[in-house]
């Protein structure tokens, strides 16, 4: 589904990429990807652990669903197979979609334009707030997933809608090549994936105009907390402290400042890492915050 406002489509590229660079840039991209696995489900058969139930409804103490932004060639399950049960079992209400869906490309999502992707995620959010008759929502995402929303907050009327967005590993400021061409190896298939088209890819090179109109004016819109959770060792989103934002009510964690022995990287942060995921429950109820440290693995 398109955004609801056509005139805030991201304007036609005025500059002079070249072919080569462009190329480069979305295999790059493609490379950076979130996890290999794909099953085969989608957001309305996720597994039965209480996550994505439309009868759930929040609590006194947690009272936001949390709508999980999986990321680029993620999907509403995969992404989400450690973080969702931790939450849940944290007494959340936690839903995930899909999003950025290509013609012929099944279980590879985000790959479609970023700025109809958020449209998708405005259609969504509207599905569970009415569900669980809640008046906002927390947002949870994972790489192009902790970016894409803020096309939603900032054009899409989403602020109205959203206490919090929790961005993990970013791109909010896009992404250069350093390195990314390396990553090609562990994603079977991603060459054959670059011969489609791919704009969720090329917006997200760093420069595109849609990061730059996306940070026009400022990375934060009033009225939305901003917890971006982020790792030294990220060999995606380079360099890594783009992916801070600036503005009120804004948390930039390194989460090595947690716990120096966390080696996460892209990937494992936003999957698989539990003192990140320590890290997010802090963010979503931050009155009952307890100390991020390495411990948080047991926790």
């Amino acid at each position: 589904m398109l955004p609801r406002n056509p005139r805030r489509q991201p304007r036609q590229s005025r500059q002079p990429w070249k072919r080569a660079v462009r190329a480069l840039s979305v295999l790059a991209l493609t490379a950076a990807a979130t996890l290999a696995p794909t099953a085969a489900a989608q957001a309305d058969t996720a597994p039965s652990r209480g996550w994505n139930d439309f009868g759930c409804k929040p609590s006194a103490a947690h009272p936001r669903p949390v709508v999980l932004v999986h990321g680029t060639f993620g999907n509403a399950v995969d992404n989400w197979l450690a973080l969702a049960p931790y939450l849940v079992n944290r007494g959340y209400c936690v839903f995930s979609l899909d999003y950025g869906q290509l013609p012929g490309v099944p279980l590879f999502n985000g790959l479609g334009p970023i700025a109809a992707s958020a449209g998708q995620l405005d259609t969504y959010v509207d599905r569970v707030l009415a569900a669980t008759g809640a008046p906002e929502a927390d947002l949870v995402g994972h790489s192009q997933g902790g970016m894409m929303p803020r096309w939603y907050l900032k054009f899409l009327g989403g602020a109205a809608k959203v206490n919090t967005l929790v961005g993990i590993a970013p791109d909010n400021h896009g992404t250069t090549l350093s390195g990314l061409t390396k990553l090609l190896p562990y994603f079977p298939g991603a060459e054959d994936v670059i011969s489609s088209k791919t704009p969720g890819l090329a917006d997200q090179i760093a420069g595109s105009d849609f990061i730059t109109e996306l940070n026009e004016g400022g990375d934060t819109v009033p009225g939305v907390r901003y917890h971006v959770i982020a790792s030294q060792y990220d060999e995606v989103v380079t360099p890594y402290r783009s992916q801070f934002l600036t503005g009120p009510n804004v948390t930039n964690v390194l989460i090595q400042d947690k716990c120096a022995l966390d080696l996460s990287e892209h990937v494992a942060i936003g999957t698989v890492d539990r003192v990140t995921f320590h890290e997010v429950a802090n963010a979503l109820d931050p009155a009952h915050a307890t100390p991020t440290t390495c411990l948080s693995v047991v926790g």
